[in-house]
């Protein structure tokens, strides 16, 4: 009898120091495991106690005020430390605010991971109208790489695990996690959930490229009288920057970087061809794609954009797919750019000649000719500063600064800076992307100040920088080193045009006269400054940047610089037709 009161007590002692855990922190010691620090989002029902969580669980959680940007903030710092950016939304409209950062993030190849909570499938099947319902799954796939849901609890592991092998394996992009509400709350036994949890091995493995591949591309190199290199910000997202420069100097070939490639070799490197662009597009009769796709921004590989005579590709991609999408690829390369870059410098060594010196010297002295016409364009002091004179000082002080984060969005404000500031390392600059679009300013700009620690510049025209301003309260709360720069000229493109009918509606491209948007992060206990002229300018930038503090700029332009749409007019039919 006493035997069996022994075993009784051995059992209720052993019900009493059994621990359980919750969905909360299985999702939160899932993300830690894999070392995914930081979350950047937006709390509210069924979220907030995970980000509290989280932050009590030595995690970063950034708060925004709009979930679009938030998501922004994690695919760029996805893009930066090839390790997916965490956004965390709620429910519904939460989630489509956030979805918006998802396929942008999935369309420039950028590893992000859209956390949200959802409402319970029962009751989002039978559409019994339940608190922000919406089958958000459903809703995100054709915007995302992938999109799971987790419904138990002891799946969480392995949801966050394939979560993060979708996102950056591969071509990288963005991923979408649905956690139901009732997912959250569910408890499990702590050891169970512990031994449920799966560190991620190797989850972009290198993939090399095959050797009758790079044959053909060396082939086709040794073939060329005058050879480009074109970088796409795929050769920035790689990290094989060491590899990438090697082939670019012992090659011989020009190169020219797409917007977000600029600095994997310094824009003063004297084979970049960035200032004879127009040039070497059609004048190349092989161009070696590294990371770059022919889409829009390439004009698909056709047209005038790429002259009369056909030319030859080299395309090194992660990706079969995207091998003739748009023209004939004559020598693809697939595989990881690191391990394809290196295999094409090894094959350099068997006979292949650098580029003759009536190619190269023909692209100097176009070089040569454009940068002089737009140095005497740059030292111009027009009163009011247009877009030429005020990035003139901001150029100046940044180039004694190449560590500092660039972010730029705009029309205007976007094509001139690209072609005006120079950058002189690898993923230091951040721009509209593959999409063109405006709204990313903010967003990057907390991204890359929070994931590098290093100051930020973000260069906006003013109406891109309308679509994310509120964020500046995020900048201030905390206290990250970001200037932001806003190009104000009254308007989008221009603040002149006029209300044909001469109703009391402004113009729909007219914004308010003389906006004082330094008052902005005033309120929120940043350092605010009105520049009217370079000098004005120059100051406050050397002051922001020594500050380390949250500040922004007002400089004034004329109102009259700019035009629609920057160099995209011919995307905009009425008005191209209305200037004919």
């Amino acid at each position: 009898m006493a035997e069996a009161d022994s075993t009784t007590a051995e059992e209720t002692l052993n019900q009493q120091t059994t621990e359980t855990t919750d969905g909360f922190h299985i999702v939160i010691d899932a993300l830690k495991l894999n070392d995914l620090n930081t979350i950047f989002g937006l709390v509210g029902i069924p979220i907030t106690d995970l980000a509290r969580l989280a932050q009590a669980e030595g995690m970063r959680f950034i708060g925004f005020r709009h979930e679009q940007h938030a998501g922004n903030a994690a695919a760029i710092a996805g893009f930066m430390t090839q390790k997916p950016g965490i956004c965390l939304t709620v429910s519904a409209p939460g989630f489509l605010n956030g979805l918006t950062a998802l396929a942008n993030a999935t369309t420039n190849c950028f590893p992000m991971i859209l956390i949200s909570g959802s409402s319970e499938r029962e009751i989002v099947d039978l559409q019994q109208g339940d608190y922000e319902e919406m089958d958000q799954l459903n809703a995100a796939k054709p915007y995302a790489k992938a999109a799971y849901r987790v419904l138990h609890a002891e799946d969480i592991g392995i949801g966050v695990a394939r979560a993060i092998r979708a996102a950056v394996s591969g071509r990288p992009g963005g991923v979408y996690l649905d956690l139901p509400a009732k997912l959250l709350a569910q408890t499990l036994d702590a050891v169970k959930a512990q031994q449920s949890l799966v560190r991620v091995v190797d989850a972009a493995p290198r993939q090399l490229p095959a050797p009758e591949s790079v044959k053909r591309a060396i082939d086709v190199l040794k073939s060329a009288k005058r050879p480009l290199i074109l970088l796409g910000k795929g050769a920035a997202y790689a990290q094989a920057d060491a590899e990438i420069r090697a082939f670019v100097e012992q090659s011989g070939i020009p190169y020219l970087p797409m917007s977000m490639a600029k600095g994997l070799l310094p824009d003063t490197h004297e084979q970049s061809a960035s200032a004879a662009r127009s040039f070497v597009l059609q004048e190349a009769d092989v161009v070696v794609l590294i990371g770059a796709r022919l889409n829009w921004l390439l004009a698909h590989g056709k047209g005038k954009t790429w002259g009369a005579e056909p030319k030859k590709f080299v395309q090194v991609d992660i990706s079969p797919t995207e091998i003739d999408s748009n023209v004939a690829i004559a020598a693809p390369v697939i595989g990881d750019i690191g391990s394809c870059v290196a295999a094409l410098r090894a094959g350099l060594d068997a006979g292949f000649a650098k580029p003759g010196a009536e190619w190269t010297g023909a692209i100097a002295e176009r070089k040569n000719k454009n940068l002089a016409k737009m140095a005497a364009t740059l030292e111009k002091n027009p009163s009011p500063m247009n877009f030429h004179s005020a990035l003139r000082a901001i150029r100046d002080v940044l180039k004694t600064r190449p560590d500092i984060n660039v972010v730029n969005e705009g029309a205007n404000t976007l094509d001139y800076a690209r072609s005006i500031i120079d950058m002189y390392e690898p993923r230091k600059r951040f721009d509209s992307g593959t999409w063109g679009i405006m709204g990313i300013g903010m967003g990057f700009a907390i991204g890359a100040a929070v994931t590098s620690g290093k100051p930020v510049v973000a260069i906006e025209g003013d109406s891109a920088f309308g679509f994310s301003g509120m964020e500046l309260e995020t900048i201030c709360r905390y206290d990250l080193p970001v200037c932001t720069i806003i190009f104000n000229n009254n308007g989008v493109y221009r603040g002149t045009d006029v209300n044909p009918t001469g109703g009391k509606d402004v113009a729909p491209t007219v914004f308010v006269k003389g906006a004082r948007y330094d008052r902005m992060i005033e309120a929120f206990g940043g350092v605010g400054y009105n520049a009217t002229t370079p000098e004005e300018l120059t100051k406050a930038l050397l002051e922001a940047i020594a500050s380390g503090k949250p500040t922004l700029i007002n400089a004034v332009i004329d109102e009259a610089a700019g035009t629609e749409s920057g160099r995209l007019t011919n995307l905009n039919p009425q008005s191209a037709a209305m200037k004919k």
